[in-house]
Parts: C-alpha cells; sequence; structure tokens
C-alpha cells in the first residue's frame, strides 16, 4: 500500500467514485479488475499452499468480476478449482461480463455448494458496497462454510459485511485474510468488521494516488501518529514546568481518591509540566499518603474552585474519575466552562438528565474532551445511540457537531471525533486494556497533552494511541496503576 494513502479510509461510496473517475481518466477498468483478480489469486496461493480445492463464490456484480479473474488465474496455476456463482450469470454487464467471459470454468449454483474437507473459499460475492441484508440463500451458505469450519479468503470485505460501518447486514463470513485494493475502507477496521476481515492485504492495482485524493473527503483515517504529530509542541531547551503546562485532576472523597491519582499521573507521565490534584479536605490525607511528584490543592465547593481560578495559569482540568454524580460535578463543570476540560466517567453522567445544559456551556473554540463509552454515549446523546442507521463513526461524528467537542467514543474500536466532521479509528488497544481504571488513565492522558497546547481534537486522538501503547508495553494482566507507569511522552 502507498505510504501517501496508508492512513486513508474511503467509503465504499468514495471508492465508487474513485473507479469512475479512474476510468474517465483513461484507465481501463478492466485492467484494474484484471490486477485485482491476480492479486487474490496470488494471496490465495500463498496463504493456502495446502488446499486440495480452491471454491471461488462469485456475485452479480464487479466483486463477482474480481472472483471470475481469480479463479482463471487459480485453474492456469494448475490448482483444482470450483465455481459457483449468485443468480444468473448471463445477466451480468460490463467489465463483471468481460470476466466472466474469459474464465473456462463452468459455474454452479450458488446453493448446491456444500463444503468440504480440505476447501478453501474464496469469496467474491458482495464486497463493501453492500447496502441491505443478504439473501437467505446466502445466509444459509454463509452458516455450512461456517460450521464445517474452512478457511474463508474474502476479496475487498467478507460478503454480509457494510463497508462503512463494518456492521453485519443479517449474516457475514468470517474471513481467515481479506484482499483489498488502493485502500482501506472504515467496515475493515471497525467493530466487528476488523475481527472478521482477519488479517487484512491492501493491493495496489495502479489508480494513482492523485485521483483517490481528488474523489475521498479526507475526513476519516486511521489513528496514527502521521494524523496529529505535527501539532506537537517543539521540545526547547529553554523551557520550564509552566511552559509544559499545568494540569489539574479533581478527586473523590476520602473512599475514592484512587481513580483520580491514576489520572494525574498519567498526565504527568504523558508531559505535563506540573499536574495537581484538587481534592476535598477530608480527602487530603488520603491522597497525600500516596503522591511525591503530584501537588495536592484543598477545593471543597464552588466557591473554593472559584477563588482558585483567578489563577490563569490554570488552564487544563480532568474532571469525572471517582468524583461522584450530581449538583457539585455540573457546578464544578460549569465553573470551568472558559477553560479546557477532559469530562469524564461520574462529570459525564452529571448530564444525563439535561446534557443540552452540558453542550451550552461550551460554544465557540471547541474546549471539551468527552470520553464516554457506549452507555454513558446513550445517556448522554440517546437519539444518536439509538439510531442504527449510523455506523460508530457517523454517531461520533454527529456527537461531537451536537456537544461542540471532541469525542472519544471508546470501544475495541475507539472513534476520535471533532465538530468539522474529522473522524479517526483507533486500531493500537490490545484486549488486555479493558481493565477497571483504563479509563481514569487515558483521561489523564488527555488532560496532559491539552495542558501542553494540542488542539481538543488531537489531544485526543494522541492521547488514545499513547493510551493503546502503554497497554501493548504494560502486557497482558496489567492493572491500571502498571498502566499510567507504561504511559511515555510523545
Amino acid at each position: 500500500m502507498s505510504k501517501d494513502l496508508s492512513q486513508l479510509l474511503l467509503t465504499p461510496a468514495e471508492m465508487a467514485a474513485v473507479d469512475a473517475a479512474a476510468a474517465a481518466s483513461g484507465i481501463g477498468s478492466f485492467g484494474l479488475m484484471e490486477k485485482a483478480g491476480a492479486a487474490v489469486a496470488a494471496a490465495a496461493l500463498r496463504r493456502h499452499p495446502d488446499a486440495f480445492r480452491f471454491v471461488v463464490l462469485c456475485g452479480p456484480g464487479n466483486n463477482g468480476g474480481d472472483a471470475y479473474v481469480a479463479a482463471r488465474h487459480l485453474q492456469q496455476s494448475g490448482a483444482a478449482v470450483a465455481l459457483f456463482h449468485l443468480g444468473d450469470p448471463a445477466k451480468l454487464k460490463g467489465d463483471a461480463a468481460r470476466a466472466r467471459a474469459g474464465c473456462a470454468l463452468k459455474g454452479l449454483e450458488l446453493g448446491i455448494y456444500q463444503p468440504e474437507t480440505g476447501d478453501v473459499v474464496i469469496d467474491g460475492l458482495f464486497g463493501a458496497g453492500l447496502g441491505r441484508e443478504v439473501p437467505v440463500e446466502v445466509r444459509a451458505l454463509i452458516g455450512r462454510v461456517t460450521a464445517a469450519g474452512r478457511p474463508v479468503l474474502a476479496i475487498d470485505l467478507p460478503s454480509g459485511l457494510d463497508g462503512r460501518t463494518g456492521k453485519v447486514l443479517g449474516a457475514a463470513f468470517q474471513a481467515c485474510s481479506t484482499v483489498t485494493f488502493m485502500t482501506r475502507k472504515p467496515g475493515h477496521l471497525l467493530m466487528p468488521g476488523r475481527e472478521l476481515c482477519n488479517e487484512l492485504e491492501v493491493f495496489d492495482i495502479g489508480i494513482p494516488a492523485r485521483i483517490i485524493r481528488a474523489e475521498a473527503a479526507g475526513l476519516i483515517a486511521e489513528n496514527t501518529p502521521d494524523a496529529w504529530k505535527g501539532l506537537l509542541p517543539a521540545e526547547q531547551l529553554e523551557t520550564h514546568k509552566y511552559k509544559r503546562g499545568h494540569l489539574v485532576v479533581f478527586s473523590g472523597e476520602a473512599d475514592k481518591t484512587g481513580a483520580a491519582r491514576m489520572s494525574a499521573t498519567a498526565g504527568l507521565k504523558a508531559g505535563a509540566g506540573l499536574v495537581t490534584i484538587a481534592a476535598p479536605r477530608a480527602a487530603i490525607s488520603a491522597n497525600a499518603a500516596h503522591l511525591t511528584a503530584v501537588m495536592l490543592h484543598a477545593i471543597d465547593d464552588e466557591v473554593d474552585l472559584g477563588g482558585w481560578l483567578t489563577d490563569k495559569r490554570l488552564q487544563t482540568f480532568v474532571l469525572g474519575p471517582g468524583f461522584g454524580i450530581g449538583a457539585r460535578a455540573r457546578g464544578f463543570v460549569s465553573a470551568l466552562a472558559d477553560r479546557h476540560l477532559v469530562l469524564d466517567a461520574d462529570g459525564i453522567s452529571s448530564f444525563k438528565d439535561d446534557p443540552q445544559q452540558l453542550f451550552d456551556l461550551f460554544r465557540g473554540e471547541p474546549r471539551l474532551v468527552l470520553t464516554p463509552h457506549e452507555g454513558e454515549f446513550a445517556r448522554l446523546f440517546p437519539d444518536i445511540g439509538s439510531d442504527d442507521a449510523l455506523g460508530k463513526v457517523d454517531k461520533a461524528v454527529a456527537a461531537a457537531r451536537r456537544a461542540n467537542a471532541a469525542i472519544v467514543y471508546k470501544g475495541a474500536d475507539t472513534v476520535i471525533a471533532a465538530p468539522d466532521g474529522r473522524a479517526l479509528i483507533n486500531t493500537n488497544a490490545p484486549v488486555w486494556l479493558a481493565t477497571a481504571g483504563s479509563g481514569d488513565v487515558l483521561a489523564g492522558i488527555i488532560g496532559g497533552l491539552l495542558a501542553q497546547g494540542l488542539p481538543t481534537f488531537e489531544a485526543a486522538a494522541a492521547g488514545v494511541w499513547l493510551h493503546g501503547e502503554a497497554g501493548q508495553r504494560a502486557g497482558k494482566g496489567l492493572t491500571a496503576e502498571e498502566l499510567a507507569a507504561h504511559v511515555l511522552p510523545l
């Protein structure tokens, strides 16, 4: 895959526009299909050298055309090939019809296929453009192949998977590998699509990058350092702690102080120059017993907070981990409306009855980061969260626009979205990162990056990526305390 395109994710509609633009520029569309099918055949032979038979499933569109080309190449290589088609192949048009005409194999109706020992299935039924539930006969076939445990190599995307959202449309193949062309789709990275695609290969079939970039909105990409490293603060010899920012993390009551300490430690490790835990006076001793580099400040109520905020160096805050749900949280957030704030956990839930109250506080230049998991997202954005027509990226972007905030929609496929429509899908988080307190660490990392001057979207995206890297370093069986200790600055 071209490095120029390595992070870009194209929706199926954008990829269709790319294909049309390539054809309009004089690039032969059948030549592209020929290259795609040849790449599939090569991948099948390389990955399954001991296959007894390649079973090629051909759909009614261009994905089926790719499959016919692959079948021809496999047969010419000397492999045993069986071909099955969905619908009447005589109705194929354009390049797909030409691909079928060039394949000497006689196909059989899809419903006839019964998996046999030694079969490797090549799925060329639908690809990424499917927008409806799979037909009954395809659902039944997927069930037979799955029950038999036959390996599946998917062309473009496992059939039954929505290339835009990663959702399963009734049923979908579980591929052992997936071959796609030029760029990935969001469905390759979003769950459950990422698991169903399994190992993904991207082949360059000769469409110039300039055409792809001209047709792509460029709003969706994978979350990698290339997306935000250009905005990182420059390292300078003449610096001091306040130039690297002062992060404040609010603590809960005396029996709920651990979450704030994990956030504070993570913020310090992420590079903030100073970190202070603002705690109720009754919780000062509990916090002090565990802190060294992190400072403490007593804050009991909004009056205390208002007086402290006269210090304009205090610009970045984390509120939520272990804080408690209720009016006190809402009052503190109101007092912080002109500052940069990461609102997590209890802070989010405190606005579940009137989310608009929160959103109205943070108009203008984005300065709020919200870090909801699935349940918290549904509480803040009930109509968006329950809209089954939307994928996770769509939901995150809609929420970011409504809240005028950077949204970190957490999960195995965490999506970071900005009010301007940009979205990044994160992929570097290990499964063992799902542990109690992990979200507190993430909130602190994002806060530490905000304190150093990163804009909200970039701070959120970089924080999510650093969180995943820390999880990789900490390894399986990590605790949140260990996770925080493994955070490294950018």
